[in-house]
């Protein structure tokens, strides 16, 4: 019989479960353009019906966190960004996050919105995914974690549909984003017109940042990039 020892439950502590580490270009946000590494974590308890990340729901392989930081810090980048999935799912993500703050990165967290970012350590900018109608998770929504947004922090809407559009455009009014952080919305690829989202932000005069994923321009949403 084994048995587990008070230094396996410490390994086992600092270990995460990681879909992929790679190095681009971040295709979003804030820090769009800059070389980044992405660490992917695996697994999400969402299944959002335009998801592009499902390969990551199952599967990865056990990393320690020293080992992630170190493989971070081989490629030489000022930020990385930690994403998925959903990686909150995991709770030892915090101390990722935390490491890599130590380690003097800028460090950015995709996350969907439905956990709670209460405990994201401050100097981490966060992208929160709120979800639209269209995605079939917007009832997910933990819309305490506006409450926990910073000034450097954004709030994105994946958008499908006009009544999507709508959705979000009366969240970002009711909920005053534009004067907490930076609101941000996007097509999603193949249900809703880049020009079309873009006539609308416009017509409206919306106090929000319209974005296309300038990955999926570059390498056409190839893994990996």
């Amino acid at each position: 019989m084994s048995v587990t020892t008070a230094a396996d439950a410490g390994d086992t502590a600092q270990r995460l479960r990681i879909t992929e580490i790679f190095h681009s270009l971040q295709g979003e946000a804030d820090a769009i353009g800059w070389r980044t590494v992405f660490v992917r974590l695996t697994g999400c308890p969402l299944r959002c019906v335009w998801c592009d990340t499902t390969y990551s729901f199952h599967g990865g392989e056990w990393r320690e966190i020293d080992d992630i930081v170190a493989e971070v810090a081989s490629y030489g980048a000022r930020h990385v960004c930690v994403t998925g999935g959903e990686p909150l799912s995991q709770k030892r993500c915090l101390v990722l996050l935390e490491q890599l703050c130590d380690a003097g990165y800028e460090v950015s967290l995709e996350t969907s919105g439905a956990l709670d970012v209460s405990q994201v350590d401050p100097r981490v900018r966060k992208v929160l995914d709120l979800k639209a109608p269209d995605s079939g998770e917007s009832a997910r929504n933990r819309w305490a974690n506006l409450e926990h947004l910073q000034p450097d922090d954004q709030v994105k809407f994946v958008l499908a549909s006009r009544a999507d559009y709508d959705w979000a455009r009366d969240v970002v009014a009711t909920h005053d984003l534009a004067a907490r952080c930076m609101p941000m919305f996007s097509p999603v690829q193949g249900s809703l017109a880049p020009r079309q989202l873009a006539d609308w932000i416009v017509e409206d005069r919306l106090p929000v940042r319209f974005q296309l994923q300038l990955h999926k321009i570059l390498w056409n949403d190839v893994p990996g990039h």
